[in-house]
């Protein structure tokens, strides 16, 4: 009988864009405005489309759930890499690597489901 590999793998090391300590504020603050442009236009769609009651058709409400869709899709990964850039820390655990993927490939269903 042979021996067998029995060890678990309890974290993920995530490779970041960079290690140069200079360029670190300037992702972030590239990744920060970005995530928050995106969270508020698509919160502005959705917020714009329920307030007036002209853009009550089914063209604004295929739009405001395609923005539902693309602020789920952007908040399920972008925010774990704003910290990790913050932090300096490079790990996810199994249970979070598991637990962002379902919300990305939900998110990401979602999308698909709403252009067919």
């Amino acid at each position: 009988m042979g021996a067998y590999n029995l060890t678990g793998v309890s974290e993920f090391h995530l490779l970041g864009f960079s290690e140069d300590s200079d360029l670190q504020p300037v992702l972030l603050g590239l990744f920060l405005s970005m995530y928050l442009v995106t969270f508020l236009a698509n919160l502005f769609i959705i917020l714009g489309f329920s307030i007036d009651s002209h853009l009550h058709t089914p063209m604004y409400f295929f739009l405001s759930n395609l923005s539902l869709a693309d602020i789920c899709f952007t908040s399920s990964t972008v925010p774990k890499m704003i910290v990790d850039i913050l932090t300096h820390n490079r790990v996810i655990t199994y249970v979070g690597c598991l637990t962002q993927m379902s919300f990305y490939l939900i998110s990401s269903l979602d999308v698909w489901t709403t252009c067919f």
